[in-house]
């Protein structure tokens, strides 16, 4: 039902040359936005064969407006084997997109670039013509979850949560009247959140609610001023048409006494020629934001802002520009207490259909696309989040019928590492910092920059290890614990690696190896790769390797393991590039335990024999 909110009112008739007497009685329901009986009169004309690529590009054009873009797509097919106007190819380009066809996409969206490559969905599409992979890619921001509040089979969205714990909606559900599509009207609903995230059952706001559609809302943070979209036929706010009574939608505002919604009033900048609708409210309540398609705006609707003035007044309307809206269609405006807008676009580069993007309106810059599983093929749209509750909900039509979604913020944390020599308190440039999951799995690396500083974005609720390395230095690990914080500042002093030359012997943490195993594990290699490191600084250095086992398993056995263990570490060594001349190995078993224990050894005693020595014997 969000296709007959979006569309009332905002029709943009692309009339070619090929209108006939055959179409007249089409083209007038087009032109009144009737378009499900204008798509029956048109495929009528099909079915006799009276069709031409005007019929089909028309009757793709009235499927689009009601966002079925399956069968829009079948028609833009037939349409553009004539040649068509710059926006049939765009259109063509968004049905296809919203059914996952993102190649037969891109070749169209290639033609309207071509056509008209100033505009900026072209210039979009161009920058980035293949980014649904990136988007695959990009971390999860919420997890998301059907709601509990939606009907059975009827639409349901614009949800907004009131610190009250009262959600705001709109619905279908009532079927007691029906609009010229035969459906149901939009009403305004409310129920109550419950602490485990459920609802009580909904009931409509009778007080806001009219004949016709009414609703979505925006309400004010202590809950007793409400802002809504209402069909302008309520208040007999309309122009004829050559058949109907056309309306706009409009805004109006409300506010509570005594429980009840009173004193409606309509906003001064509602109009018979363009529609406003979608209405949010900054925290302060001094900020109105809207969709419209009012003049001078980029494209079909845009996102628009008023000052809501003390005395009651309202300043002038002000497109958010091009950060934000496009020659395309945007909608569904929310705005959050720290200034972030997050809004529906479906013109921007996305999975298909309506994609819900968020904007830093205190920084500025490109809207960002919230990815999956917020965003699907389908349309996703009227996002909304509770700071106080730390909720979100959103709508979409990717069951069948619009339904609404709870949104939770996926935790997440910027660690923030910076690297410097630990003598000198230099910042160093190009370390390698390995961020590794709780499992030891390297999940990425990256590089320090001249700052000394390289950063992960990482799940809050989730353990972590750095692993920084650098040529000519000691490689160190730092443990990244769960933290609520939305920084973590992470200091890595590494340690010059001609420190660990000692007067007898290489100073190197422990050569770790699998249980009963003698091959090279990736954390041994690395400590391997210091000595190696060593020895090439030092080229006349020779070095002997003794490897010790603790005292579990036979003797016998230990000293085989032990010799298996120092000839793999040799041969390690050697190829790096060091010759075999200047180095070499043996195992000694059990026989020259660091701890004397025996068989008593606890299990810290039996980790300390268990080792190997790296000894100088020339430097």
């Amino acid at each position: 039902m969000k296709k007959i909110y979006i569309a009332a009112g905002l029709l943009m008739a692309l009339y070619g040359n090929s209108q006939t007497k055959d179409t007249q009685k089409a083209d007038a329901l087009y032109e009144n936005s009737r378009y499900t009986a204008a798509i029956e009169e048109y495929l009528g004309l099909v079915n006799k064969n009276k069709a031409d690529a005007y019929v089909y590009k028309q009757l793709a054009d009235s499927y689009y407006s009601v966002f079925n873009m399956a069968d829009a797509a079948t028609w833009y097919a037939k349409a553009i084997e004539d040649k068509q106007d710059v926006e049939t190819y765009y259109r063509y380009a968004v049905a296809l997109r919203a059914q996952g066809k993102y190649a037969e996409a891109n070749r169209q969206m290639d033609t309207f670039a071509s056509m008209l490559p100033n505009d900026q969905r072209a210039q979009l599409h161009k920058s980035n013509p293949d980014y649904i992979p990136a988007l695959n890619k990009q971390n999860k921001l919420f997890d998301a979850a059907e709601a509990d509040v939606n009907s059975t089979d009827k639409s349901d969205f614009g949800a907004v949560l009131a610190n009250d714990n009262t959600l705001y909606f709109v619905s279908t559900r009532n079927t007691s009247a029906t609009d010229d599509y035969g459906q149901p009207y939009i009403d305004i609903y409310s129920a109550v959140r419950n602490d485990n995230g459920s609802f009580s059952e909904a009931v409509a706001v009778n007080e806001l609610n009219t004949r016709f559609h009414d609703g979505p809302v925006a309400i004010s943070a202590e809950g007793n001023t409400i802002y809504f979209a209402r069909d302008g036929h309520a208040d007999g706010n309309y122009v004829k048409g050559s058949k109907v009574k056309l309306a706009q939608i409009g805004l109006y505002k409300a506010t509570k006494t005594d429980g009840k919604w009173q004193n409606i009033t309509a906003l001064p900048f509602n109009s018979t020629a363009y529609s406003v609708g979608s209405p949010s409210l900054s925290a302060d309540g001094k900020m109105l934001y809207f969709a419209s398609n009012m003049p001078g705006g980029l494209g079909d609707t845009d996102i628009w802002k008023v000052s809501v003035n003390s005395d009651g007044t309202y300043g002038t309307p002000v497109n958010l520009g091009k950060e934000v809206n496009t020659p395309g269609k945007e909608n569904f405006p929310f705005i959050t207490d720290n200034n972030i807008l997050y809004f529906s676009s479906i013109s921007r580069p996305g999975y298909g259909g309506f994609d819900i993007f968020k904007a830093d309106l205190n920084k500025g810059g490109e809207a960002v696309n919230l990815g999956k599983p917020v965003n699907s093929e389908k349309d996703d749209f009227s996002f909304s989040f509770n700071a106080q509750k730390n909720v979100g909900y959103f709508s979409s039509n990717r069951s069948g019928a619009d339904n609404i979604y709870t949104a939770i913020p996926v935790c997440r944390v910027e660690a923030i590492a910076t690297v410097t020599d630990v003598k000198t308190g230099k910042l160093l440039a190009d370390a390698k910092v390995a961020i590794l999951d709780n499992r030891n799995n390297v999940i990425e690396t990256k590089q320090t920059g001249s700052n000394g500083v390289a950063s992960y974005d990482v799940d809050c609720d989730t353990d972590y290890v750095l692993e920084v390395s650098k040529a000519g230095y000691d490689s160190a690990t730092f443990a990244i614990a769960k933290t609520q914080e939305k920084q973590v500042a992470v200091p890595v002093a590494l340690k010059p690696v001609n420190e660990l030359i000692k007067e007898t012997h290489i100073e190197l943490a422990d050569i770790n190896f699998e249980f009963g195993k003698s091959n090279i594990t990736r954390e041994g290699a690395q400590e391997l790769d210091k000595l190696v490191e060593i020895m090439n600084d030092y080229p006349n250095m020779v070095i002997y390797v003794k490897a010790h086992t603790d005292t579990k398993g036979s003797a016998s056995y230990n000293m085989t393991l032990s010799e298996k263990r120092a000839q793999a570490t040799v041969s390690y060594v050697i190829s790096k590039g060091i010759s075999k001349d200047r180095i070499t190995g043996k195992g000694f078993g059990e026989t020259e335990p660091k701890v004397n224990c025996g068989e008593n050894c606890t299990d810290n005693q039996n980790a300390a024999n268990r080792r190997s020595e790296f000894l100088i014997v020339k430097k």
